[in-house]
């Protein structure tokens, strides 16, 4: 099971961004179909119904086949996201593959949307990388396949026959500009009057899953629990009201700009924007250390799927679990690489401190709040 923290603290259970593409209405401007499935593989399904490298004959039959496609759609990874940008840019020098990008700031439910709107076209994305609620919601809409390190992988962080498996994670935090506003210990600081029109949640939480941690997180720090969002709703509520919660989404522009000086967001993204600002500090409340990963799976209906299928053997190498260290992501491989030798030492180092035990967002838990948070949200923040 990976080691989700600093030495010491351990996962427990499984836990848990991305974009709306245009669909354009004009025949004539329309992506070119694509024939489902791709080509028969050597063990004489398609790709597309490929569940392991072995029915490529292997992994060098796999490149083959993803080479020959020659290009990968990905949705909803921005370049300073768990260090996508060198992800990307790694795999698509790597195979020689184009690596089509779309809409990097957008959230998880955009992710399916674009599936479901863009089936059949070459543009529709091939992945996803998804947050729990959203992911979950929607198993029916991935293919099972198993790449070569999924026995590294704990039981609880993958479907048993990889329709999804968990690739990355870290604890929500509050990250802030200590050269524009006061220092922040935890969560009761953002209602002082100094914050007014200065916190920012990462998306919507109904949403994305970035947010919906965020307000897991505030929850937990005011006495809720993964079974009980509500202290978190009831604190945005104060906050709204209080004129501090400020309903934009923080980027790494708005936040070198000076637009949102305080985030709530993953530790991983905060820590990215502390080494392009000194100033911005992050903080993981003591009383509220909430982890969670995100869910990696492959769209059924991908217009690449060998390409889709060879990001997958990537993701999950030792190379690119590696590269999600280097962003300050836990790599859900991680406890293998420290046994085996082959995680980059100085990236792990440096992953934030951790001082408590870690809480973490079951399934159901997820299910229950996801239920709550769209029927009161709103009512909350308006």
């Amino acid at each position: 099971m990976p080691n989700f923290s600093t030495p010491g603290i351990r996962l427990t259970a499984a836990a848990s961004a991305l974009a709306l593409l245009f669909t354009g209405g004009l025949t004539a401007c329309a992506p070119p179909e694509k024939d489902a499935g791709g080509e028969q593989t050597q063990s004489g399904v398609k790709a597309g119904e490929a569940t392991s490298a072995a029915d490529f004959g292997g992994l060098d039959g796999l490149i083959a086949a993803a080479k020959k496609e020659g290009e990968l759609n990905v949705i909803a990874l921005p370049p300073d996201w768990a260090n996508y940008g060198a992800m990307i840019k790694t795999f698509g020098d790597k195979y020689g593959i184009k690596v089509t990008s779309a809409q990097p700031d957008a959230a998880s439910q955009d992710e399916i949307n674009a599936a479901n709107q863009q089936k059949g076209k070459s543009s529709a994305p091939d992945v996803f990388d998804l947050g729990q609620s959203v992911a979950l919601a929607n198993t029916d809409m991935f293919a099972p396949y198993k790449v070569a390190t999924f026995g590294d992988i704990s039981d609880a962080f993958k479907d048993p026959d990889g329709k999804w498996v968990n690739d990355y994670g870290g604890y929500m935090s509050i990250g802030y500009d200590s050269a524009k506003v006061s220092e922040i210990t935890g969560v009761d600081d953002l209602l002082k009057p100094e914050f007014k029109g200065k916190v920012a949640l990462n998306g919507d939480p109904t949403q994305a899953g970035a947010a919906f941690m965020g307000v897991m997180m505030v929850s937990v720090s005011q006495g809720g629990s993964p079974d009980d969002v509500a202290p978190g709703v009831e604190f945005f509520r104060k906050l709204n009201e209080a004129g501090n919660f400020l309903p934009v989404d923080p980027t790494p522009a708005t936040i070198e700009s000076g637009q949102t000086p305080v985030v709530l967001d993953w530790d991983y993204l905060n820590v990215a924007e502390s080494k392009k600002l000194p100033t911005w500090k992050v903080v993981i409340p003591t009383n509220a250390a909430v982890a969670g990963y995100y869910f990696q799976a492959i769209n059924k209906d991908a217009p690449h799927p060998a390409a889709a299928r060879l990001w997958q053997e990537f993701l999950y190498s030792d190379e690119g679990q590696n590269l999600y260290l280097q962003g300050g992501a836990r790599p859900v491989r991680a406890d293998t690489m420290v046994t085996s030798g082959t995680i980059d030492r100085a990236a792990y180092a440096v992953l934030p401190p951790v001082d408590g035990a870690a809480t973490f967002v079951s399934v159901d838990q997820n299910a229950a709040a996801t239920k709550y948070l769209e029927a009161n949200w709103v009512k909350a923040v308006g």
